[in-house]
């Protein structure tokens, strides 16, 4: 089975195709993905990448997190679920009111 790894603390200029060679010595990706800001469009420095062999995946961890990429040491690990987001606007008491 397959695992999903979060890679942080990669250099702004990183791309998803090269986050994956990083990790392809390893096994085959199945996918890679760069995390942007949706309102600047830079790169928040982490993303994501999956891998079809989970012990090709625990390998790459162990060997990539804290190594020196492009002069930052790497976090990585396996990526947790994704947390539904809440939104703070509270739509009754907020919500206005039109009569």
């Amino acid at each position: 089975m397959g695992k999903k790894i979060y890679v942080g603390n990669l250099p702004f200029t990183t791309t998803s195709d090269s986050l994956s060679e990083i990790f392809e010595r390893f096994g085959t990706v199945q996918s890679s993905k760069i995390i942007f800001d949706r309102e600047t469009g830079r790169s928040k420095g982490f993303g994501f990448i999956e891998m079809s062999d989970g012990f090709a995946a625990d390998a790459a961890i162990s060997q990539l997190h804290g190594s020196d990429y492009g002069g930052r040491l790497l976090t990585v690990n396996e990526a947790r679920p994704s947390e539904k987001r809440t939104s703070s606007f509270n739509s009754q008491s907020q919500r206005a009111s039109f009569h």
